[in-house]
């Protein structure tokens, strides 16, 4: 378990420093290719080491879900499985591009009317969803690396570009939410919900098929 917690450490860590702090200096002495290539060698290369760890990890049971709790996290996942596919569809200046966004959309759309962060907030919701129905130790060290990547690096996000674009950015926060689904009349959009339908569908039928438990309309 302690190589799987240090695994997750190393993922989480490296992650922040390239993204962050060592970004710039590195993209100065390697280019912006160099860069990316370094930053996804660290990505892959981590991410494999937490997936030998887990394999290896013991089957602690820390807790049983009861029915209640598996149906709530469906209901959850799919929630999540909207924003992640509304966030490869909307405009978000969160994102790169920040400043051409800004200019062309001044009000946030699609999902971005539900959490500027919908990415971010899918990867959370996962971390959470699936901590919460295994109970299992390796996944609770999964969970909380994996959430708490997701949920600090959003943070770092609207810090960072608070402090590129300033008045612009504020305004265009102040229309929006960083918590999912506080705000009243937001639609996700049609593509947002039915490829998120999709993307959940396929992924619950696959979800046996990998090794792990029935969950979702499949475990009716």
């Amino acid at each position: 378990m302690g190589g799987l917690a240090l695994a997750v450490l190393s993922f989480v860590g490296s992650h922040e420093l390239l993204s962050h702090p060592l970004r710039r200096p590195l993209v100065a002495r390697l280019g912006e290719k160099g860069f990316l290539l370094l930053y996804s060698l660290v990505a892959f290369a981590t991410f494999a080491w937490i997936v030998v760890e887990f394999r290896a990890a013991p089957d602690n049971l820390l807790w049983v879900a009861p029915d209640w709790v598996w149906t709530a996290g469906a209901v959850i996942m799919l929630a999540a499985s909207i924003l992640f596919v509304g966030s490869l569809t909307a405009p978000n200046p969160a994102m790169t591009g920040a400043a051409g966004v800004l200019a062309r959309d001044p009000d946030p759309q699609g999902v971005l009317c539900i959490t500027r962060h919908p990415m971010m907030w899918s990867f959370a919701l996962w971390a959470l969803v699936h901590a919460a129905v295994s109970g299992r130790a390796a996944v609770l060290i999964l969970a909380i690396g994996i959430g708490g990547l997701a949920l600090f690096g959003a943070t770092m996000q609207d810090r960072k570009k608070a402090a590129l674009h300033g008045e612009r950015w504020a305004a265009w926060r102040a229309k929006t939410s960083f918590i999912p689904f506080t705000r009243l009349n937001c639609w996700p959009g049609w593509i947002a919900v039915v490829g998120g339908i999709i993307l959940f569908l396929v992924a619950t039928w696959a979800h046996p098929r990998l090794g792990a438990p029935l969950i979702g309309f499949w475990r009716l």
